[in-house]
């Protein structure tokens, strides 16, 4: 059974979403204050997160980036009432890998929370390591190294480089990359694709600086990783 989190402060969404997700055969704890969700953090490990922003006690995004920082490996969902595109970015940034905005549709809620749960290895992936010039990709291990040093990344942050490597210097649309490494009937904004390419450049560029791949914006389309000066087929091997 997954073990979910629920962050809530409104009793009556609390209750709806509560009472759904355990008839859909859900462990679900909670809690009704960002304080009460911390303490349940980091006294038990969860599958998923579904964090309101806007909390009594605690701003929501510090709530986030704190909750992150304790389950590395949940899958952290904002629920907000927030709509304004920079509220988004701020969440997804703090290190939610997803967020729904409110009024919430309980059927679109439960497709995505199955979605997230559900996911296995990125769609297309090859199963053994794949190597693009200092750049290691192992899926199976779930594993990045950058001229011989480990590069940690987010869940999503990893099945999103692990779906790019999987096709160096390939045009990937943004379609699919929703699709494949989000949710096959995403809808709305795809604002969480941009905030996770950029974190991931960013942690690739600290790791080794001057020795990261490019991952190339195809405006309209979608996104590219190829390594500089190189032919980015030649180069990327799947061994």
């Amino acid at each position: 059974m997954a073990r979910l989190l629920l962050v809530e402060d409104d009793a009556t969404i609390g209750g709806v979403l509560e009472s759904s997700l355990r008839r859909h055969g859900y462990g679900v704890r909670w809690e009704r204050t960002g304080n009460g969700g911390l303490a349940a953090a980091s006294a038990q490990e969860f599958d998923l997160v579904l964090l309101d922003l806007g909390l009594p006690d605690l701003d929501g995004v510090e709530v986030c980036r704190r909750m992150r920082a304790g389950q590395s490996s949940a899958v952290l969902v904002i629920l907000t009432a927030r709509q304004e595109e920079m509220d988004v970015v701020v969440g997804l940034e703090a290190g939610a890998d997803d967020y729904l905005t409110k009024p919430v549709r309980l059927g679109e809620l439960l497709a995505r929370v199955r979605a997230h749960l559900r996911r296995g290895p990125v769609s297309g992936a090859a199963a053994a390591p794949v190597e693009l010039g200092p750049l290691r990709v192992d899926v199976s291990a779930r594993r990045v190294q950058l001229d011989g040093r480990d590069v940690v990344l987010r869940a999503k942050e990893f099945d999103l480089l692990a779906r790019l490597a999987a096709a160096p210097g390939e045009a990937v649309s943004r379609e699919v990359l929703m699709r494949e490494v989000w949710d096959a009937h995403w809808h709305g904004s795809t604002k969480t694709l941009d905030v996770h390419i950029a974190a991931l450049r960013r942690k690739l560029a600290e790791a080794a600086p001057g020795q990261e791949p490019r991952i190339s914006t195809l405006r309209g389309h979608g996104y590219r990783l190829e390594w500089p000066g190189e032919d980015p087929c030649a180069s990327g091997s799947s061994r």
